[in-house]
């Protein structure tokens, strides 16, 4: 098995040397260019395309949350994990946001370090556990958002329009409608059209199945 190829990018020189001469060291994993910030970074992740690059959060020109925006854009597949002296949940969710695999704290053992860089290739998620707890905390957060973000979307319709978006979603035309609930059919077009502008769709069949969804119909 070839070993991973990995580019370590750090502006302090003596952490950096220290940092890729422990991962040489390993018979799977090969040093292949180091970078100083994260402008150097990304002219070395286009010319060597490393498997994996180990990313230093704060530096000068570029800062490592830059750098992997732009490399992860240019170079989907390669991994990157950050280094960070710092458990700064702000960085964190940014780094994860523009594509980081993992979050690595500085005084972490060489051991525990080579086994989440192991474990980051394969997939897995690089970072504490308190570091993941956070993560997960913050989409739990997210997610309690959501419900009242659509119970916002379901109350702005009228009492009307919910009559509307019923019978559209029993596949009533809307001549049909107007009909059924004594208005023109300009009217229900208009009705129709207020209903696709709230819930930001397209059509009536858009509409039917988000109205179903959202527990309108």
């Amino acid at each position: 098995m070839k070993p991973v190829r990995i580019l370590v990018v750090d502006d302090h020189i003596l952490f950096r040397e220290g940092l890729a001469g422990i991962i040489d060291s390993q018979a799977d994993m090969q040093i292949i260019g180091e970078a100083n910030d994260g402008l150097e970074a990304i002219i070395k992740a286009e010319q060597l395309k490393p498997d994996l690059i180990l990313m230093d959060i704060q530096m000068p020109a570029c800062d490592g949350i830059d750098a992997t925006a732009k490399i992860k854009k240019d170079n989907p597949d390669v991994v990157i994990v950050m280094l960070t002296v710092r458990d700064d949940d702000e960085q964190l969710f940014k780094a994860i946001k523009f594509g980081a695999q993992g979050y690595l704290l500085k005084n972490i053992r060489s051991s525990e370090m080579l086994a989440m860089l192991r474990g980051a290739m394969h997939g897995e998620a690089a970072m504490s556990p308190v570091m993941a707890a956070n993560v997960l905390e913050e989409f739990r957060r997210m997610s309690l958002q959501n419900p009242l973000k659509n119970h916002e979307e379901i109350v702005s319709l009228t009492h009307r329009e919910h009559d509307v978006i019923n019978l559209v979603a029993s596949g009533l035309s809307d001549k049909e409608i107007a009909e059924n609930l004594t208005l023109s059919v300009h009217t229900v077009k208009s009705h129709i059209r207020n209903i696709l502008s709230k819930l930001q769709v397209n059509n009536r069949r858009e509409a039917a199945e988000l109205a179903r969804q959202k527990g309108l119909v």
